[in-house]
């Protein structure tokens, strides 16, 4: 699997990747929407990936709901999906521990 190389931009970069690769981490900014009526990976909008999940956004919960469904998109237990900031904010941060498959958008991807 081709990894594309990128340095970290910070989420209010609008040019900024909205992943990066550290060694075989996959560092993922995100933008939550919690209460969505399914879970679903949406699209890049600027530095940040859209995802969608049905929890309701209390206590952590629905970042909770989010790590388990990444796991499984990852191909990866939820343990190895490390939450770096933003539990109980839309604005995230994760880690993804080498994942054993990519969601097509991070297929599509490419840096210049």
């Amino acid at each position: 699997m081709k990894r594309p190389r990128a340095k970290p931009g910070s989420i209010a970069d609008e040019n900024a990747p909205f992943f990066w690769w550290e060694d075989d981490t996959l560092v993922i900014n995100v933008l939550g929407k919690p209460s969505a009526s399914r879970d679903a990976i949406g699209k890049p909008k600027g530095a940040q990936l859209n995802i969608s999940v049905t929890a309701a956004p209390r206590l952590g919960r629905a970042t909770d709901h989010m790590v388990r469904f990444l796991a499984g998109e990852f191909g990866v237990s939820p343990s190895a999906i490390e939450v770096v900031f933003g539990r109980f904010n839309v604005n995230k941060q994760l880690r993804v521990k080498a994942p054993t498959k990519l969601p097509a958008v991070f297929q599509q991807a490419t840096f210049l």
